[in-house]
């Protein structure tokens, strides 16, 4: 499964995806210049997890073909146990800027940073704090209250749903978003949707326990769907396509909002995705890349966090749904943006990264 998940992203050699190197690799040929060798490890979901791992690798791709003298590999951690040594081994090659996706992977970063002062990585989703890690957040509550907001404007049964894979900030920053807009609909329409599966006061809620298991993905949104969810937004990486299979299997009896990258380029299940809510971490991956290769220093303070008024989170097209969403609800969506950008509605969230 692993294997072939790699040769689908890398697309060309089969031997890529034995070791994690990138496909296109032309060694220097002829150009004299020293290559600026851009290495990332990915969490446990693997390359092709249609979400952050992915997202992060389009980066390095994108990094690449706008400067030809940076060349990108990745490993594929199977367990948290790999995070050192799969980190580890691109220090001992000498890569110029090691890059690790997830927020579980943020001591195991910080540990082997500390170790290797001289040595220039990058994260995504955390901010481990040390000066030569330069952390890419997003504030996907802001996003995620648009999601919610939608969800409960389109939801027919007065319920909608969130689950998450672990409840860590990357994750439960999503869901605070989810039900404050939930919530934010009922107060400005005067009308009591349900947001199953998630308390932010308590910090409770429905998890996999897991961000590749799309059985276990399915067994949560199940039993949300059992209480009466006919939306359901799924925050656990390859997990939540159980979810999103299973919704399309339905018969649209209930649909889903997907996160990370945009669903329907990156998943099956385009007619069950009503909008995804997207970390823009293509873009700031290959932003960070490009100007590192250039020499350009990178700051561990501030780092980088994305917002609805920078574009480093956003809501995706609707695509199938387009014509499904009522134009007023459009514009009320599209309006909460411009509010929390200016600053008019204030989303909060306790895994909100610091600016």
């Amino acid at each position: 499964m692993r294997i072939a998940s790699i040769i689908a992203v890398g697309g060309l050699a089969l031997t890529a995806a034995a070791c994690g190197e990138a496909p296109e690799d032309d060694n220097n040929a002829g150009s004299g210049a020293k290559k600026f060798s851009a290495c990332m490890v990915t969490d446990v979901g693997g390359i092709d997890d249609k979400s952050f791992n992915a997202s992060a690798w389009k980066g390095l791709q994108e990094a690449k073909a706008a400067n030809d003298n940076i060349d990108i590999k990745f490993v594929a951690s199977k367990a948290e146990a790999d995070y050192e040594p799969n980190l580890t081994q691109y220090v001992n090659q000498k890569c110029n800027f090691i890059l690790a996706v997830g927020g579980l992977m943020a001591n195991a970063t910080s540990k082997i940073a500390k170790a290797n002062p001289n040595q220039e990585f990058g994260i995504v989703d955390a901010n481990p704090g040390d000066a030569n890690v330069y952390p890419m957040q997003f504030d996907t509550a802001q996003a995620a209250f648009q999601a919610g907001y939608l969800a409960a404007g389109m939801s027919k049964s007065g319920k909608v749903a969130t689950y998450g894979a672990l409840p860590i900030p990357p994750v439960t920053i999503f869901m605070d978003g989810f039900v404050d807009g939930v919530a934010y609909y009922n107060k400005t329409k005067n009308k009591n949707v349900q947001a199953l599966g998630w308390n932010k006061e308590t910090q409770k809620g429905s998890f996999t326990n897991d961000f590749a298991k799309q059985d276990e993905g399915k067994k949560v949104s199940d039993a949300l769907v059992a209480q009466g969810a006919d939306i359901i937004m799924p925050v656990a990486g390859g997990s939540g396509l159980g979810t999103t299979a299973a919704a399309k299997a339905s018969g649209g009896k209930y649909n889903t909002i997907w996160v990370d990258v945009d669903g329907c380029e990156s998943t099956p299940d385009c007619s069950a995705i009503i909008t995804t809510v997207v970390k823009n971490i293509p873009e700031a991956v290959k932003e960070a890349v490009v100007k590192a290769a250039a020499g350009d220093k990178l700051p561990a303070k501030p780092g980088f966090v994305g917002t609805l008024a920078n574009n480093g989170v956003s809501i995706a097209p609707y695509h199938d749904f387009d014509s499904k969403v009522p134009a007023e609800l459009k514009a009320e969506v599209d309006k909460i943006k411009a509010d929390i950008a200016a600053g008019t509605i204030t989303v909060t969230s306790k895994a909100q990264p610091t600016k």
